[in-house]
């Protein structure tokens, strides 16, 4: 029992820690195997219903934002770069920065790609198509970033430009990309609420709200 033992002991530890560390990690994830759920897993079944109400929180909050811009343009007829919405009234900087509006367009784009697999049938079709939409929002908000970084506004205009711009001011195009993106999104949310034909709950949204427990997960659709 010498140095072989203890290095055949430390070795173990050592597998022992990298299997701890992967089945971490896996659960974090949402990769294990059958009888254990991550957290991706528990977004899209049994935490599904609340994580979509947590991000429609979000989204209605951002499309009160555009909808407060709306009206200081259109019904208080404030010069343009002075509408900058409710948030843009207490922190003006904050607002004009496109490092905010990307990395909203980011988050719009992560909550629609992670809570997709809790949705099965026509309600996937249309969340899908949100998140398709969102796709190109997010493009469109790369390139005004993009410019910003380089220094460098497209088409010749003094301020960085929507790849649409040209053609649609830029308070009108980016309300009706939030529109095109919530439209499908609400949509897919109402389908999804519904039961299923057969009558079996595929997912927490859709079991009954009358006090029966809701501890069966959905299978998550891939």
């Amino acid at each position: 029992m010498g140095e072989d033992a203890l290095a055949g002991g430390a070795s173990n530890e050592s597998g022992g820690n990298h299997m701890t560390t992967h089945t971490t990690g896996g659960r974090l994830l949402g990769l294990q195997g059958p009888g254990q759920e991550g957290l991706l897993s528990r977004l899209n079944s049994a935490w599904h219903e609340r994580a979509l109400w947590v991000f429609m929180v979000v989204v209605i909050g951002h499309w009160a934002e555009h909808i407060v811009q709306g009206v200081q343009i259109w019904v208080l007829s404030m010069p343009r770069p002075q509408a900058l919405g409710g948030l843009g009234f207490l922190a003006p900087v904050l607002v004009s920065s496109e490092a905010m509006h990307f990395g909203f367009a980011v988050l719009m784009l992560t909550g629609l790609f992670v809570l997709r697999s809790g949705f099965s049938g026509s309600s996937r079709t249309w969340w899908n198509a949100s998140l398709a939409l969102q796709g190109w929002h997010f493009v469109e908000h790369f390139v005004l970033l993009l410019q910003v970084v380089l220094g460098l506004n497209f088409f010749g205009s003094p301020v960085p430009t929507s790849l649409l711009q040209p053609f649609i001011p830029r308070a009108e195009l980016h309300l009706m990309y939030n529109l095109l993106v919530f439209v499908p999104m609400v949509v897919g949310m109402w389908l999804h609420s519904r039961p299923s034909p057969d009558g079996e709950a595929t997912c927490s949204c859709s079991l009954p709200k009358d006090g029966e427990p809701v501890d069966e997960a959905c299978a998550v659709a891939v």
